[in-house]
């Protein structure tokens, strides 16, 4: 369910759906219904599994982590410097990017883009441990 998810802009209607899809599934492997009235804390309690949202928190800030420890020759840093000056924008609100995305995420957990180069270091702040 969450293949490549480190690369998507996730609006907050993404983030719904995929809670939804993820508690459905969550609700047929511990063998309950809607009707049994049981609180997805309690599900995801017994299951023992964090969010999706968390999860995909933690591979997008992993991903992000990866492409600042390469070189800035490397052909992803080098999308970072493009210019768009020249493209010529559509009406309405701007689409959401992948960098607001981190931007959000970072400011969230309290992560500065400097600590990506201390890699065991990042890799404890970003990790989302299941509740177990």
């Amino acid at each position: 369910m969450l293949y490549g998810a480190e690369c998507w802009p996730l609006k907050e209607k993404h983030n719904t759906k995929l809670s939804v899809i993820e508690m459905r599934m969550l609700r047929w492997m511990s063998g309950f219904i809607l009707r049994d009235r049981i609180r997805n804390e309690h599900i995801r309690e017994k299951v023992g599994v964090a969010p999706v949202e968390d999860k995909i928190r933690e591979s997008r800030l992993r991903w992000f982590g990866h492409i600042k420890r390469q070189p800035c020759d490397d052909p992803v840093r080098r999308v970072e410097v493009l210019d768009f000056t020249y493209v010529k924008k559509g009406r309405g609100r701007p689409k959401k990017t992948w960098l607001e995305n981190i931007r959000n995420d970072l400011s969230l957990l309290d992560l500065n883009e400097n600590l990506t180069f201390n890699r065991t270091q990042w890799r404890k702040r970003i990790h989302v441990a299941d509740p177990t």
